[in-house]
């Protein structure tokens, strides 16, 4: 299980980005957050990866802290990120250099199968569109194996059709070894598709204001009527947690529009 426990983040300049964050994911869980501007998604995930140092509070893996990067957790960002001067096959297989030559080719070869791209091994990242640099980091965070996966923002910048392929090759890729999966996201209809549950937080100073199950098999259809029911049960959510409260009088600088 993976656990966030009381997390608070405040920077040098006093500004607090979030305040007693509280998360318990189940092993193999595919957990969305989602929130206004300045809600703190980001943190969260640079905190869990071990990127940044929590000012409150405790991240556990497995009931292990996470006090810095940790083989347990893999993270995807919002840009590919790819080593331009290794090929498609040494990218994915950056991380996993201390296995055996034979394993960490099998596991090269499988992860690439999986994302669709074991014909362009070969090829530079150059080469590749940027779907396809995507499909390439997701294959790279996996082969690895984490238990816990991070993905911040990772299709936001592709058009709808790549973005929809790119999630069933996440799926694939999910299914092969269950890792507990949190992504960041502003597309609602995105978190409805992919997660198991999908956190909605609201903003100055982060924290989690409603958590919204979504119990439909996958792979969901987005024109059933459950799947339309979940998506709005979000959007009511987020539009709720950009509301003022008597403690926190504006919690955005501009209104609802924000949280996309």
């Amino acid at each position: 299980m993976f656990v966030v426990d009381r997390l608070t983040k405040t920077y040098a300049d006093g500004a607090r980005a979030l305040q007693s964050v509280n998360l318990a994911v189940e092993e193999g869980e595919i957990l969305a957050v989602v929130g206004g501007s300045g809600c703190g998604k980001t943190t969260l995930l640079r905190l869990v990866a071990g990127l940044d140092a929590a000012s409150e509070g405790a991240i556990t893996v497995d009931g292990e802290p996470i006090l810095g990067p940790h083989p347990a957790v893999g993270i995807v960002f919002q840009e590919p990120r790819l080593l331009p001067w290794l090929t498609v096959a040494d990218n994915v297989a950056f991380g996993i250099q201390d296995l055996p030559r034979a394993e960490r080719r099998d596991r090269v070869v499988q992860a690439l199968d999986k994302v669709g791209l074991a014909e362009h091994a070969r090829r530079w990242p150059r080469e590749l569109s940027g779907g396809q640099q995507q499909r390439v980091s997701i294959a790279r965070a996996l082969v690895a194996r984490p238990k816990v996966l991070l993905l911040d923002e990772p299709f936001s910048a592709l058009d709808a059709f790549t973005r929809a392929s790119l999630h069933d090759h996440l799926l694939a890729l999910w299914e092969a070894s269950r890792p507990t999966v949190v992504i960041v996201t502003h597309d609602v209809e995105e978190a409805v598709a992919l997660a198991d549950r999908v956190v909605v937080m609201r903003p100055r100073p982060g924290r989690v204001f409603e958590t919204i199950s979504v119990r439909a098999a996958r792979p969901r259809d987005k024109l059933a009527p459950g799947f339309d029911k979940a998506k709005r049960r979000v959007l009511n959510a987020l539009d709720r947690s950009l509301r003022p409260t008597e403690e926190h009088p504006n919690p955005t600088a501009g209104g609802a529009e924000l949280w996309w």
